[in-house]
């Protein structure tokens, strides 16, 4: 089968199932495992993302109110390579390509089929993993990555289950305030962490900085939506203009984080097990796998930010 995939977590899914040689073509995002950065890129960002993170929510907000397209999708590329599946996603309209972004580009008819994945919360997750199996004829391969994930999310569980429990709060965006929902929560729990604002099973929306005064967690997580660690950590001068950032209680308690959202908190693929794991690595300090430190989150540092 030929398979293009135009969402970071769809491809990820086809190479956990063991059809990473029938991947041909993929999204600018898609980037895990990092072979699949060889393979031809079939979609681009439309705007510049260099941006500051207010003036990328103002360009977002302008483009989806006038029509105009988030992303460019390479209907030439994807024509010569001949798909018989295409994966795209319809949860969100701006994280990544729609299968509306798709009939636009004319791509509809270049493929026999178009699967349009979902997920919004755990459940949906791996529902979207059982739809990949059965589109590429394995369905028992799907099953067991399923079985597998949950093993090791029970395991994550276990072994923090006992511990004390610190409320959390995470930042999908910066500027205006998102708090992290969809199955965020979901995690949160399984690191055995109380979130705040966050809503399960629901998308994101847009609250007050005063929201984050008044709910004044125990612990902190920026991790925006399509940042990497480097470019999450460039947010810090955003908020540390905030009032009363300082006097926030995980500031003065050193529990401040800055995550790669765009790998881990962000993506509804087989990386949200390392997600639970970097969060019980920071609730709790415990490390399971491997420490993620440096790699995929780093604590808050005013300094250490400033140099990054």
């Amino acid at each position: 089968m030929r398979i293009v995939s135009l969402l970071a977590s769809g491809t990820e899914i086809v190479c956990e199932l063991g059809a990473g040689h029938e991947l041909i073509g993929r999204s600018h995002e898609c980037d895990n495992p990092c072979w699949v950065r060889r393979l031809p890129a079939c979609t681009r960002l439309a705007f510049d993302v260099e941006m500051t993170s207010r003036a990328i929510d103002l360009e977002v907000r302008r483009r989806l109110k006038e029509g105009l397209p988030l992303y460019h999708i390479d209907t030439e590329t994807i024509a010569g390579l001949e798909p018989d599946l295409l994966i795209a996603q319809e949860h969100c309209e701006v994280c990544a390509v729609t299968p509306g972004d798709i009939a636009k580009s004319g791509c509809d008819g270049l493929a026999k089929q178009i699967l349009a994945l979902g997920a919004g919360t755990l459940g949906g997750i791996y529902e979207d993993i059982r739809q990949i199996g059965r589109a590429i004829n394995r369905g028992g391969a799907a099953e067991n990555l399923v079985k597998k994930m949950e093993g090791r999310l029970n395991e994550i569980h276990k072994n923090v289950r006992q511990r004390s429990t610190s409320s959390l709060v995470i930042l999908e965006w910066t500027d205006p305030i998102f708090p992290a929902s969809n199955w965020a929560p979901e995690l949160v729990d399984v690191a055995n962490g109380n979130l705040l604002l966050g809503r399960r099973g629901e998308h994101s929306a847009a609250i007050s900085w005063q929201d984050i005064c008044e709910a004044d967690p125990n612990f902190l997580i920026v991790a925006p939506c399509g940042f990497n660690l480097e470019r999450a950590t460039r947010e810090i001068s955003v908020l540390e203009a905030l009032p009363g950032w300082f006097q926030l209680n995980a500031i003065k308690k050193g529990r401040v984080f800055f995550a790669d959202g765009n790998k881990f908190f962000n993506r509804s693929g087989t990386t949200i097990v390392e997600t639970a794991e970097i969060m019980a690595e920071i609730l709790h300090g415990l490390v399971l796998q491997r420490s993620r430190e440096g790699s995929a989150w780093q604590r808050y540092s005013r300094a250490a930010c400033m140099a990054a």
